[in-house]
């Protein structure tokens, strides 16, 4: 059997597991990486790479948690980079319509909850009204595109005008006397 991980060649490969309590079975995750697969930034560190995409993975699996690790998701453009143009272009799309440099709709979202730190609760009743439904998983996927990219537009535009506008779907605090 031949050695997965190679050193020399900055090639690794890691499991890791996570356990939400003692008695739980295991969420395994892998990660590996190697001067092919890393941004040109952290060559050298493709050791860590792999190791935190496999953590990354666990937790995801573990905790049912969309979006880890943001540098799985790849350019948020619709243009792929130079090196990833031949990988996009032979590359089949997944199941849910994405590919390794297209995030999944809820994963552009949730990225752009943190770029613009904004408020997750308020976001989802503002997007539920913008799709005219009761809750975001009612909305066709059409919607949701739209939805995104006019949160995109209107966070880079203005965010506070965008933050007041959210506001307004807080829910009031009863103040008790």
């Amino acid at each position: 059997m031949s050695k997965l991980s190679d050193a020399t060649n900055n090639r690794w490969i890691f499991k890791a597991t996570v356990y939400k309590s003692p008695s739980s079975k295991g969420f395994v995750g892998y990660g590996d990486a190697d001067p092919s697969n890393v941004s040109l930034m952290v060559h050298g560190a493709e050791m860590r790479i792999a190791e935190t995409r496999a953590v990354n993975r666990a937790l995801r699996k573990a905790y049912g948690i969309g979006l880890c690790s943001v540098e799985e998701l790849g350019s948020l453009s619709d243009s792929p980079g130079p090196t990833r143009a031949h990988e996009q272009a032979t590359k089949p799309h997944s199941q849910n319509g994405s590919s390794n440099s297209r995030p999944r709709l809820r994963d552009r979202l949730c990225l752009l909850i943190r770029q613009y730190n904004l408020d997750p609760t308020l976001v989802k009743a503002y997007a539920a009204e913008f799709c005219g439904t009761e809750t975001l998983k009612g909305a066709s996927r059409d919607l949701v595109e739209s939805f995104i990219s006019h949160i995109a537009a209107s966070a880079k535009e203005n965010r506070d005008s965008l933050v007041c506008k959210l506001n307004s779907y807080a829910q009031p605090v009863e103040v008790k006397q």
